[in-house]
Protein backbone atom coordinates (compact mmCIF):
# COMPACT_ATOMS: atom_id res chain seq x y z
CA UNK A 1 0.00 0.00 0.00
CA UNK A 2 1.33 3.31 -1.29
CA UNK A 3 2.15 5.96 1.24
CA UNK A 4 -0.42 8.94 2.34
CA UNK A 5 0.20 12.10 3.35
CA UNK A 6 -1.22 13.36 6.68
CA UNK A 7 -4.68 15.58 5.68
CA UNK A 8 -4.91 18.87 4.99
CA UNK A 9 -6.25 19.72 8.41
CA UNK A 10 -3.36 17.48 10.14
CA UNK A 11 -0.84 19.68 8.32
CA UNK A 12 -2.58 23.00 9.29
CA UNK A 13 -2.63 22.02 12.71
CA UNK A 14 1.04 21.04 12.69
CA UNK A 15 2.09 24.06 11.26
CA UNK A 16 -0.27 26.39 13.30
CA UNK A 17 1.09 24.69 16.33
CA UNK A 18 4.86 24.39 15.06
CA UNK A 19 7.40 27.41 15.98
CA UNK A 20 10.83 25.45 15.39
CA UNK A 21 12.25 24.16 12.23
CA UNK A 22 15.19 22.51 11.37
CA UNK A 23 16.31 22.47 7.98
CA UNK A 24 18.70 20.08 7.06
CA UNK A 25 20.92 20.84 3.70
CA UNK A 26 19.85 24.52 4.65
CA UNK A 27 22.32 26.81 2.44
CA UNK A 28 23.50 29.93 1.70
CA UNK A 29 23.43 29.82 -1.70
CA UNK A 30 20.34 31.99 -2.96
CA UNK A 31 20.03 29.87 -6.21
CA UNK A 32 19.14 26.85 -3.82
CA UNK A 33 15.44 26.15 -3.30
CA UNK A 34 16.29 25.78 0.71
CA UNK A 35 17.37 29.39 0.82
CA UNK A 36 14.18 30.53 -0.26
CA UNK A 37 12.12 28.46 1.18
CA UNK A 38 14.17 29.06 4.83
CA UNK A 39 13.71 32.90 4.02
CA UNK A 40 9.89 32.71 3.63
CA UNK A 41 9.55 30.55 7.11
CA UNK A 42 11.65 32.98 8.94
CA UNK A 43 9.53 35.77 7.47
CA UNK A 44 6.26 33.63 8.99
CA UNK A 45 7.95 33.88 12.54
CA UNK A 46 9.54 30.57 12.61
CA UNK A 47 12.72 29.50 13.83
CA UNK A 48 14.72 27.78 11.64
CA UNK A 49 17.81 26.50 12.53
CA UNK A 50 20.02 25.33 9.42
CA UNK A 51 21.46 21.81 9.55
CA UNK A 52 24.06 21.54 7.29
CA UNK A 53 28.24 20.35 7.78
CA UNK A 54 28.84 23.12 5.20
CA UNK A 55 27.51 26.04 6.57
CA UNK A 56 28.18 28.43 9.84
CA UNK A 57 24.68 30.48 9.40
CA UNK A 58 22.22 31.11 7.10
CA UNK A 59 20.13 34.05 6.89
CA UNK A 60 21.63 35.09 10.31
CA UNK A 61 20.87 31.73 12.10
CA UNK A 62 23.42 29.64 13.36
CA UNK A 63 24.04 26.61 11.72
CA UNK A 64 24.78 22.80 13.32
CA UNK A 65 26.86 20.54 11.34
CA UNK A 66 23.83 17.83 12.50
CA UNK A 67 20.56 17.63 14.37
CA UNK A 68 21.97 16.15 17.37
CA UNK A 69 23.76 18.82 17.81
CA UNK A 70 21.13 21.32 18.40
CA UNK A 71 20.43 22.57 21.92
CA UNK A 72 16.47 23.31 22.07
CA UNK A 73 13.84 21.21 21.16
CA UNK A 74 12.76 20.85 17.23
CA UNK A 75 9.00 20.52 15.78
CA UNK A 76 9.91 19.86 12.88
CA UNK A 77 12.47 18.84 10.61
CA UNK A 78 12.38 19.99 6.76
CA UNK A 79 14.79 18.14 4.72
CA UNK A 80 16.81 19.19 1.36
CA UNK A 81 18.59 15.83 0.88
CA UNK A 82 18.06 12.90 -1.79
CA UNK A 83 15.70 9.86 -0.89
CA UNK A 84 18.72 8.12 0.05
CA UNK A 85 19.97 10.09 3.13
CA UNK A 86 16.31 10.43 4.70
CA UNK A 87 16.09 7.08 6.47
CA UNK A 88 19.15 8.19 8.51
CA UNK A 89 17.38 11.83 9.11
CA UNK A 90 14.08 10.20 9.89
CA UNK A 91 15.99 8.37 13.16
CA UNK A 92 18.09 11.44 14.01
CA UNK A 93 14.56 13.18 13.69
CA UNK A 94 12.91 11.03 16.26
CA UNK A 95 15.91 10.59 18.58
CA UNK A 96 15.76 14.44 19.03
CA UNK A 97 11.90 14.29 19.82
CA UNK A 98 10.53 16.05 16.47
CA UNK A 99 6.95 15.85 16.15
CA UNK A 100 7.37 15.58 11.95
CA UNK A 101 9.88 14.85 9.31
CA UNK A 102 9.05 16.72 5.96
CA UNK A 103 10.48 15.40 3.08
CA UNK A 104 10.75 18.41 0.53
CA UNK A 105 9.08 18.35 -3.11
CA UNK A 106 10.58 15.28 -5.21
CA UNK A 107 11.46 14.04 -1.70
CA UNK A 108 10.12 10.40 -1.12
CA UNK A 109 11.68 7.70 0.52
CA UNK A 110 9.05 4.41 2.12
CA UNK A 111 11.57 3.85 4.26
CA UNK A 112 12.27 7.10 5.78
CA UNK A 113 8.38 6.89 6.29
CA UNK A 114 8.20 3.70 7.60
CA UNK A 115 11.05 4.93 10.52
CA UNK A 116 9.99 8.07 10.79
CA UNK A 117 6.49 6.44 12.08
CA UNK A 118 7.58 4.08 14.14
CA UNK A 119 9.70 6.84 15.78
CA UNK A 120 6.54 8.47 16.39
CA UNK A 121 6.54 11.30 13.96
CA UNK A 122 4.05 12.27 11.42
CA UNK A 123 5.71 12.18 8.06
CA UNK A 124 5.23 14.39 4.89
CA UNK A 125 6.54 13.88 1.81
CA UNK A 126 7.06 15.39 -1.95
CA UNK A 127 5.21 18.38 -0.75
CA UNK A 128 7.10 21.88 -0.29
CA UNK A 129 6.33 22.92 2.72
CA UNK A 130 6.28 26.50 2.48
CA UNK A 131 3.69 25.99 -0.81
CA UNK A 132 1.60 23.90 1.55
CA UNK A 133 1.76 26.79 4.32
CA UNK A 134 0.49 29.11 1.16
CA UNK A 135 -2.23 27.12 0.31
CA UNK A 136 -3.08 26.65 3.98
CA UNK A 137 -3.48 30.19 4.70
CA UNK A 138 -0.83 29.26 7.49
CA UNK A 139 1.03 32.88 6.71
CA UNK A 140 -1.68 34.86 8.16
CA UNK A 141 -1.42 32.43 11.08
CA UNK A 142 2.04 32.02 11.65
CA UNK A 143 2.55 35.71 10.85
CA UNK A 144 0.04 37.19 13.93
CA UNK A 145 2.37 35.12 16.52
CA UNK A 146 5.45 35.56 15.86
CA UNK A 147 8.25 33.35 17.77
CA UNK A 148 10.57 35.10 20.00
CA UNK A 149 13.50 33.91 19.29
CA UNK A 150 13.20 35.01 15.71
CA UNK A 151 16.41 36.74 15.14
CA UNK A 152 16.47 38.10 11.66
CA UNK A 153 13.90 40.24 9.98
CA UNK A 154 13.86 39.46 6.60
Amino acid sequence: MPYENPTDEELRALLSSSRTIAMVGASSDPGRPSWGVMKFLLRLGYHVIPVSPFEAEVHGQRAFASLGEIPEPVDIVDVFRRADATPRIADEAAAIGARALWLQLGIFSEEAARRGNAGGLMVIMDRCIAETARALGIDSAAAAHPSPRRTTDL
